[in-house]
């Protein structure tokens, strides 16, 4: 038998960089191609990729559009790599906003860093190059080829894919994939970033009922997320209280892509069901955000049944709550004029950049203010330190009092917990040969391996990174 092999390049025992090889006689892919994310090794790693010949590479799967898994393919295409990209359509539209979006951030943190060794040195012999530009990000996005949910795809003669809806953001995906080589078919299955079921916008992950070898994230496969009810009941008193006793504003940092969209549901089902005031104000603010809830509606045949009829209320109801997109930063800078009766939707979502700094400047002294955490606050960002519980927090240089209260919304992951995971699980038929836990911390992803190995009776690997393994 012809020995196939997957090599794990990222996101093992780690939750960014996903990147995986498979190789066969005559045949080199990769699924995923991430940007390693947090942590003082990460722009080394970043920098090191790939350790590989790109023109060697006969394609690329892609699971869905977040930069841990997508965002080193403009490197990828520089480097050499000329075959396609294959992801879903709703994926392919989102890359063409994110990338573009990620390459920018790697210029200004590249002429940043410039800045500083100049100022420190006074000259400045070896600059710092940027991972990529936004010319060679937009260069990349010709290699995209988008592929519809549940049809066969075939990029080589060895190999069918089958894209599935994983229900983590829109557009993403779980890859069935059907690999012949030595006379042999093996069927391997790649989970993606699977999404919690019964959250709002997109729909439940679809169960996969068979695989030889698995590869399924572990993010959260060590906790058990706040139930939905409450976490809506708390949004609703947040807003009701400051708009109405307080009378002052509300300030959500949301994340771009799935997280300011699901903020929005909510928002809209609250005012639908007479929980929030009718008319209520509703302001996003963020370039990104607005790109992405416009991908969103343009593929509504992908959200859920729940949404879609959220939608038709909104745009037909005398009641709903007043929407705007802010077109530019004068709009922007307008909304800080506005002192009560408005709900601020901005990026970035663990507000270490974006113009949720300047609407947190403003309105983080004011008490009868108030700030919504909807999502992960990483460890040294703003967000952690608002959540921490501290007094004042530096904002473009100056120190900012914090007296508005804060409330921390618990049950809005696009991940997939414990129990959702295992569930998602169990529609495998029977085991698959062996199980690689992957994209979760290390002593998260050998927790749940443990838990799969022990609960389930699977042969589990909880392979580490640049682990080679044989697949038989």
């Amino acid at each position: 038998m012809a020995a196939v092999q997957i090599s794990f390049l990222g996101s093992a025992r780690e939750v960014t960089g996903a990147c995986f090889m498979v190789q066969a006689e005559g045949l080199r892919f990769l699924v995923e191609c991430g940007l390693f994310q947090g942590g003082r090794d990460a722009d080394v790693k970043n920098r090191a990729f790939p350790a590989f010949d790109p023109e060697s590479i006969d394609f690329v799967l892609l699971t869905h559009a977040h930069i841990d898994h997508s965002g080193l393919l403009p490197r990828l295409v520089t480097l050499g790599f000329r075959g396609p990209v294959y992801c879903t359509r709703a994926t392919a539209d989102l890359l063409a906003v994110m990338l573009p979006d990620a390459a920018f951030i790697q210029e200004k943190e590249a002429e940043w860093a410039n800045y500083d060794r100049r100022k420190k040195n006074g000259e400045l012999r070896d600059e710092v190059a940027p991972l990529y530009t936004v010319a060679q990000a937009h260069a990349c996005l010709r290699r995209l080829q988008g592929v519809g949910y549940d049809q066969a795809l075939h990029p080589h003669p060895q190999v069918r894919v089958r894209f599935r809806d994983a229900g983590h953001i829109l557009g993403s995906a779980s890859l069935e994939v059907w690999l012949e080589a030595g006379g042999h078919t093996r069927k391997l299955v790649f989970s993606g970033d699977l999404g919690m079921p019964g959250r709002p916008v997109v729909n439940d992950p679809t169960p996969i009922e068979a695989a030889d070898y698995l590869l399924v994230e572990s993010t959260y496969g060590n906790r058990l997320h706040k139930g939905m009810k409450e976490t809506v009941d708390e949004l609703a008193h947040a807003v009701n209280d400051t708009l109405g006793r307080k009378g002052g504003n509300v300030i959500i940092p949301a994340f771009a892509v799935g997280r300011t969209q699901e903020i929005l549901y909510l928002l809209m089902d609250l005012v639908r069901k007479g929980r929030l005031p009718r008319n209520l104000a509703v302001f996003v603010d963020s370039p990104m955000a607005s790109a992405a809830t416009e991908i969103t509606l343009k593929h509504q045949a992908l959200l859920d049944p729940d949404t879609q009829a959220l939608l038709a209320w909104f745009r037909s109801s005398p009641d709903a709550p007043y929407l705007r997109v802010t077109e530019d930063v004068e709009d922007s800078m307008a909304l800080n004029k506005i002192k009560q009766g408005a709900v601020i939707i901005s990026a970035s979502g663990m507000c270490d950049a974006g113009r949720i700094k300047h609407h947190l400047k403003f309105n983080l002294p004011r008490p009868e203010c108030t700030v919504v955490i909807t999502g992960f606050q990483a460890q040294g960002t703003l967000g952690r330190q608002l959540v921490d519980g501290a007094k004042t927090v530096r904002i473009f240089r100056e120190e900012v009092p914090v007296r508005a209260d804060l409330y921390t919304l618990g049950g809005l992951s696009a991940h997939a917990d414990r129990d959702a995971l295992v569930a998602w699980l169990r529609h495998f038929r029977q085991p698959p040969r062996k199980t690689f836990v992957v994209h979760g911390e290390a002593q998260t992803a050998m927790g749940f391996g443990d838990l799969i190995r022990d609960a389930m009776g699977w042969p589990v690997e909880i392979p580490e990174a640049g682990a080679v393994h044989q697949l038989g």
